[in-house]
Formats: C-alpha cells, structure tokens, sequence
C-alpha cells in the first residue's frame, strides 16, 4: 500500500514537472510565427519542344502560351509553372499561307482594341528574302485566329531577313521591332496594328549580332533583351540571351561600359550551364503578386535533346539591369506566387 502511494506520488509529480516545462516551451513556439512551406518548381516546365515562347494574361485569369511549332502551338496556366495543351491557333485549312512552303514562326502575341493579335513570321530555311511577318487576329485567347495577311516583306521594306517582330506601345502610338542577324529594326504601326503606317521610315537600333527581340520599359530605361549565337543546332546550339538599355525607345541602346548594341555590345543574361544549352529567344517579363519578375525562355536540355523545351527564371534587378541567378537556367526554384 505505501508503494502504491509512493508510486502515485511520483508519477503526479512527474506529469505535473512535465507539464509545467513543457507549458513553457509551447508558450515560446506560439510567440514564433511559424514559417510557410516553400513550393518548388524544376525546369524545365514544359518538357517537349515550344521554342520561341511569347505570353499573355487573359481575362479568365489564365496566362496564354503560344509557341513556334505545328500549328502555332497554345498552352495556359494559372502558375507560369503547371501548363495544359490548348490546340494550335489557326484550323488546320486556315492558317498562314502567303509564303509558300513556309514554316510559321516566332510568335508574338498581344491584345489590341479589344481583340487579340498575334503577329508571326513566315520564312522557309535560308529564304532571307522572301520570308516577312503577318499577323492574325481572335476574340478569344485560344482563338481560332483569322488570318489577316502579310505585313511585308524583307525585299520589300528593304531588310534582309524580317522575322523575329515584337510589338510595343509608347505614348499612344504602336510599334513594331524585328530582325534576325542582319540589323534589328523599328517602325511605327497603324493605329489598329495591323499594318505600317503609311510614311513611316524604318530605324536600326541594333547590329548583326541579334534576334528575337522584345523591348521592356521600366523606370527611365528601356531594355532590349535579343538572343546571339545558334538556335537550332541540338546540344551544339550556342543561343544566349543578352540586353542592353537605353532611355529612349530607338535607342541609342548600350551594355554597362556605354558601349552601343549597333556595334555588337551587350550583357549577358542567360547561357548554358551543366543541364541546358541554347538558352534564347525570351517571352515579354511576367510580374506575379509579390512583384517579382519572370521570364520564359526556350533551352535545348542536355539529358533529352530532343526539341527546344520550355524554362522559366526569375528576372532581379541590380543596380537598374536585369540579372538571372548565375547567368544560366536554374534547375528548381521557388514557384511564382499568383
């Protein structure tokens, strides 16, 4: 009987000891704010061949992707990150046609006076010529795009190799910027977009070392990204993406030094590393909810050759330039917040 008290005894005290210290400890770990699981994501985020990416955000709060490819391939997603295969942009006997034999290329996909227009370009391989840039226009993001014809030519405005256009808008007035090896150019647009304005004269902005454009205002600078190197080479592609800036739209555009992109001056943003090569051809900047920037991109990976597979990297700013962590594609990174 004393044992049996001793023990009761014992063991009351034992949970009162117990709980008094372990009282203070969950009193300690309640005055911590508890931290938040990261979400991660791996490049690249679509893993089969979209080269060429260009991106908008719709009203159904769906971000569209549209890519070089078939029948100008379309995805969308919530994230940037998880992607679902929309279909192609045109039916199938109402694409492009102007360029015969043409491939339809580079994509760049805007909305304008309430509809959405998608400029491309149409070139066969080694047709510097003749290939030029046309554009489409749909109600709906997912189109189906009508054809609205060519815009011009290179041997018609005078500019060898005319693919690779973005578009862009400064102080009310619309523009165009492409080029590809040979020059990039800019020239102002009709007030709807859908062709030159009449007398409008072309100005270079940038050497023969560039394509795939795409110009991005922020602050007092303009930032042209463009891609160098070869895009289409398989795990022998050098593609790299660079910028300069400038703080007028027609430039003069320059690296870091003050050396001007005219005479083939740059900084470097993204090539290859261990995992992916060809690292080029960016998409327009995506700002999510935290205000960080993004930016998609096509790569050749490594592991599987096959095709040019979808990245994405977040795009800081340093000293008003644009960096991405390492100068090459990350392999995980923490997920956009949306």
């Amino acid at each position: 009987m004393l044992y049996l008290q001793h023990t009761i005894t014992l063991g009351i005290l034992s949970l009162l000891t117990w709980g008094c210290g372990n009282s203070d400890k969950q009193k300690g770990e309640a005055e911590q704010a508890p931290l938040a699981d990261k979400v991660w994501y791996s490049n690249p985020v679509i893993d089969s061949d979209n080269p060429d990416p260009t991106v908008i955000k719709a009203e159904d709060g769906y971000f569209y992707l549209y890519a070089t490819g078939g029948n100008t391939w379309i995805h969308k997603s919530k994230d940037l990150v998880h992607w679902t295969y929309v279909g192609g942009a045109y039916e199938d006997d109402k694409k492009p046609s102007w360029e015969p034999e043409a491939g339809i290329w580079a994509p760049d996909i805007n909305y304008i006076n309430g509809q959405y227009v998608l400029y491309y370009s149409m070139s066969v391989w080694g047709g510097e010529w003749t290939c030029g840039i046309g554009v489409a226009t749909a109600d709906k993001p997912e189109g189906p795009f009508t054809d609205r014809g060519m815009m011009f030519r290179s041997n018609m405005i005078g500019v060898q190799n005319s693919i690779d256009q973005y578009y862009i808008e400064e102080n009310g007035k619309k523009y165009m910027f492409w080029g590809s090896f040979r020059g990039i150019y800019g020239i102002e647009l009709s007030d709807d977009g859908l062709t030159l304005k009449e007398g409008a004269e072309k100005k270079q902005v940038a050497g023969t070392a560039y394509e795939g454009t795409y110009i991005h205002k922020r602050g007092k600078y303009y930032y042209l990204f463009a891609s160098i190197g070869s895009c289409c080479e398989g795990l022998k592609s050098t593609y790299t993406t660079v910028v300069g800036r400038s703080e007028n739209l027609f430039g003069p555009y320059v690296d870091k030094k003050g050396q001007p992109m005219m005479e083939n001056h740059h900084e470097i943003l993204i090539r290859g590393n261990e995992a992916f090569v060809g690292t080029g051809h960016n998409s327009e900047i995506v700002t999510d909810k935290a205000g960080n920037d993004w930016m998609l991109y096509h790569a050749v990976s490594k592991e599987n050759p096959t095709g040019r597979v979808l990245m994405l990297d977040q795009v800081r700013w340093v000293n008003d330039w644009p960096e991405v962590t390492g100068s090459t594609p990350s392999l995980e990174a923490e997920t956009p917040v949306f």
